[in-house]
């Protein structure tokens, strides 16, 4: 319901409006629809609940495509890795920021649908791996996950400054239109850029620290070694002192 929310207010409510006049508005829009949407709707795990949902017959046959051996389970699965995943998330997201392609989606709706509809299914993949959401094609343990979403803070953060620092306004379609707010282009543009930086980078360092937490529970819930493993004179000797102290004898 939090990712359905996030949807509706990125593109039914007055920030969809907005987001044409104010560009730190299209950065929370833009925000919802690849920071937060998409894993609140993953973590969910909806996959197969879907499926459960599905008529009989379509659901006999969504089963065969993903069972292990099917052509399009594989296919999927070598067209989804994380490598590839996390480089179409930053493709999408830093190509769709140059001023050339972002002016041109505020001057054409169908281009500005298609920007959205990209970055919402590039989030989509890319929180597919960190969520560990079903279908689970990928071995994805919770270390890599780890730096997979860190790998991500760099180059959102580095977009978000160079624009907050920006001198002149980087996207000119703004300096051309009636000014919301009493709003100049430049204030306007230093506002969306530490939006994109400081609440930006946060949702995937928000994400980072959910997995160091559960990978910490799951150190503690680990069952204990019984006495009789380490409770011995062998297993208190390092492994190198042990072999020296073998030499020597």
């Amino acid at each position: 319901m939090g990712g359905l929310t996030a949807l509706a207010l990125a593109l039914l409510s007055p920030i969809d409006t907005l987001g044409s006049y104010l560009f730190f508005v299209h950065m929370i829009q833009h925000l919802l629809l690849m920071m937060l949407a998409p894993p609140l709707l993953l973590a969910a795990n909806p996959f197969p609940f879907i499926l459960w949902g599905l008529p009989a017959g379509v659901q006999e046959e969504v089963v065969r495509l993903f069972r292990r051996q099917a052509p399009f389970r594989q296919f999927l699965r070598t067209a989804t890795t994380p490598g590839l995943t996390w480089m179409l998330f930053i493709a999408i997201f830093l190509g769709w920021h140059d001023p050339g392609a972002y002016n041109a989606a505020l001057r054409s709706d169908l281009v500005h649908d298609l920007e959205h509809l990209s970055f919402f299914g590039s989030g989509m993949l890319f929180w597919w791996h960190a969520t560990a959401a079903g279908p689970r094609l990928h071995r994805f343990s919770q270390g890599a996950r780890l730096a997979y979403l860190l790998s991500v803070v760099p180059p959102n953060m580095l977009t978000g400054v160079a624009i907050a620092f920006a001198q002149t306004p980087i996207y000119t379609y703004y300096a051309t239109i009636p000014r919301a707010w009493g709003m100049t282009p430049i204030a306007d543009q230093r506002l969306g850029g530490v939006i994109m930086w400081i609440p930006g980078s946060m949702m995937y360092l928000l994400a980072a620290l959910i997995l160091i937490t559960r990978l910490i529970q799951a150190e503690d819930q680990k069952p204990l070694l019984p006495e009789s493993r380490w409770a011995t004179d062998e297993a208190m000797i390092a492994p190198g002192l042990e072999g020296r102290a073998h030499g020597q004898r």
